[in-house]
């Protein structure tokens, strides 16, 4: 006779929240699946600390209290033994919230000040591991000193992970792929071709088309008597897909505003910039792959030219490099102004003369010797009379006044996005009302928001969320095109 052992349900852990989790996420508490939750009377008063001010942390801090205060109203007999957070979080959690009711007396090391909250916070983890010794206790904390304290202690600490969408920033997609050599020998077969709008397109079937995305962009290098092939996934069935051919934006005639590509992932950008049927682009890259500088082309494009915009709309967040200058003077345009030296340097280059000037000589030939001095203010003015022409149609805004905006026929560029969290992103893009693109451009290596990393910035976090979408796009610009010093920077700095 067999006998059944009856099957040990997992011990579930027991997850002590610093301050700094709660005020990063107040969605927090819903996360931890079927793990119990335990927050420290200290955590409760470094929130109520916190809560006041209009910064994203007061707001955030404001949001957890609201949030325990309904978890908790209605459950004061349970906040002993713990509250059951299967109904407030609709099934996401099916753990317990427990609170300290009682003062605890952890034992430290001496050469630890107790005054210190944080201090406070290891001592209350490491009497609940001593009192329940057969169970996981683990310390959550965004605060790294904290971490490597709680372990030096013999305490298991934790980095809050949940707000990550990648733990990697290699894995972030491209936006962008390249074919096998062998691409059309196993996706040819049956494929249908047809013209439309001058692009040829593609219907192929293959093991590639379960794997491909809605506006990535293909790419096979031609070999010594192939041409180059490149084109975009416009849909996809799982079992076969639709590839359009691109305009080439490296080719003169198609040139944007003066501007061409200069390389494969330019081109793929300018595709996504002056398509009228996308309305969200992300652009990646770093220092000098021409982000800021194709977008204002084919915003001026469309805006200028082909009417197809109202205006231009340029935003960023104002966090320093260095030290903080202080207040500064004027409008809110005026205040902003400083911060914008990308767009007046980008403007500059693209109203400079596109041919060069005759030499004086030949016009002097021409018309005497006034010609070239009348020539060069006609040139002059005529700049200059673009360029106030150019500068009435952008508007610059800044991010703490976007709330409850709604923007129609706007060209909305959103520069330096990899500062933005994931909360100010969502704010930022649902501004957008009808005939509206939203372009975010960014360099995720170069974050200089606290507590924000790569793998939790919002520019990765749109990146993400809108792959696959019929009316976003994204790619990732390889090659800088700046100068070659700053390419050399860029790569051994």
């Amino acid at each position: 006779m067999t006998v059944k052992r009856a099957t040990r349900k997992p011990l579930t852990k027991l997850f002590v929240l610093d301050t700094n989790v709660l005020l990063h996420d107040p969605l927090c508490l819903f996360r931890f699946e079927e793990h119990d939750l335990y927050v420290p009377m200290m955590t409760l008063e470094e929130l109520d600390a916190n809560k006041k001010g209009m910064s994203e942390v007061a707001r955030n801090a404001r949001q957890a209290s609201r949030m325990l205060d309904e978890i908790v109203s209605g459950c004061e007999h349970a906040i002993a033994s713990g509250i059951e957070l299967d109904g407030p979080s609709r099934g996401l959690a099916t753990g317990k919230l427990l609170f300290q009711t009682e003062a605890i007396n952890g034992v430290l090391p001496s050469s630890l000040p107790t005054a210190r909250a944080d201090n406070q916070i290891i001592a209350v983890a490491m009497y609940l591991r001593k009192e329940l010794a057969k169970r996981p206790v683990i310390l959550v904390t965004k605060d790294i000193n904290m971490r490597i304290k709680a372990r030096a202690l013999g305490l298991e600490a934790q980095d809050y992970f949940n707000d990550k969408v990648l733990e990697d920033s290699d894995l972030l997609y491209t936006g962008s792929r390249e074919l096998p050599a062998d691409f059309w020998e196993t996706h040819a077969q049956g494929m249908e071709s047809w013209k439309e709008e001058g692009r040829t397109l593609y219907r192929i079937t293959g093991p590639l088309c379960p794997e491909l995305l809605i506006n990535q962009f293909l790419w096979l290098d031609g070999g010594a008597q192939d041409r180059p092939f490149a084109a975009i996934v416009r849909s996809t069935d799982g079992q076969s897909a639709v590839l359009a051919t691109l305009v080439d934006y490296s080719h003169p005639r198609n040139a944007v505003w003066g501007i061409m590509a200069r390389n494969r992932e330019q081109n793929f950008a300018l595709n996504l910039l002056m398509d009228p049927q996308i309305d969200f682009v992300t652009l990646l890259g770093q220092a000098g792959t021409g982000k800021t500088l194709l977008t204002l082309a084919a915003a001026l494009t469309q805006t200028l030219d082909q009417k197809r915009f109202s205006e231009i709309i340029i935003t960023r967040v104002t966090v320093p490099l260095g030290e903080d200058i202080g207040f500064l003077p004027g409008s809110e345009e005026e205040k902003m102004t400083p911060w914008m030296g990308a767009l007046e340097d980008n403007l500059e280059v693209l109203n400079r003369p596109h041919e060069e000037k005759p030499a004086p000589s030949v016009l002097a030939a021409q018309f005497g010797a006034q010609g070239y001095t009348g020539h060069q203010y006609a040139g002059e003015w005529g700049r200059a009379a673009t360029m106030d022409l150019i500068k009435s149609r952008i508007r610059i805004k800044s991010l703490n006044f976007m709330r409850g905006r709604t923007f129609m026929d706007k060209f909305l560029i959103i520069d330096e996005a990899q500062n933005l969290t994931p909360k100010q992103m969502k704010t930022l893009i649902t501004r957008a009302g009808p005939g509206t693109k939203v372009v975010c451009l960014g360099n995720i290596a170069q974050i200089d928001t606290p507590y924000l990393t790569e793998g939790s910035s919002g520019l990765t976090y749109v990146v993400d969320r809108f792959k696959g979408w019929p009316h976003s796009g994204h790619i990732t610009l390889q090659r800088g095109e700046r100068s070659r010093l700053a390419d050399h920077a860029a790569e051994v700095l």
